[in-house]
């Protein structure tokens, strides 16, 4: 749970900074309600800051869902030999994969194309602020249970 908590308020503070600070390409209400699209669609929209406080609990639920998942597969896939530092990326770029050729479709979010800069973009996000300290927690986790 930790790790995930640790994990989705990196991502979306990176998110914050990247999209609505640095590119200016999104207010951070909107950024939030756009989370909660995936359930709602365009009416998240509307829904002013209700919709994006549920969108935040959406992220949050999203990324304790990516964490558990790979608390789960550390022993069963033999982590604990793994280089932490490589698990931890290769995992941001699985999330990537699994939220934008999975999740996404399936949710009401308007999908548009995959273009390279903004996806390279986004993955270097998930591969720092999601896959490495989910990797590393749970790497502490393990090794402390000996």
């Amino acid at each position: 749970m930790l790790s995930g908590l640790v994990a989705g308020t990196l991502d979306i503070l990176a998110a914050i900074f990247v999209y609505s600070v640095f590119l200016n390409k999104v207010k951070v209400i909107t950024l939030l309600q756009g989370i909660a699209s995936g359930i709602f669609g365009k009416s998240a929209f509307e829904g002013g800051i209700m919709m994006a406080a549920l969108g935040l609990i959406f992220h949050y639920f999203i990324a304790c869902s990516f964490s558990t998942a790979y608390f789960i597969s550390y022993p069963i896939l033999r982590l604990r030999n793994s280089n932490p530092w490589i698990a931890g990326m290769l995992y941001g770029i699985l999330v990537w994969s699994m939220m934008n050729l999975v999740v996404l479709p399936l949710s009401n979010v308007a999908t548009t194309n995959i273009k390279l800069i903004p996806a390279i973009r986004a993955i270097i996000i998930l591969m720092i602020c999601v896959g490495l300290p989910i990797s590393h927690l749970a790497n502490r986790y393990y090794h402390s249970t000996k």
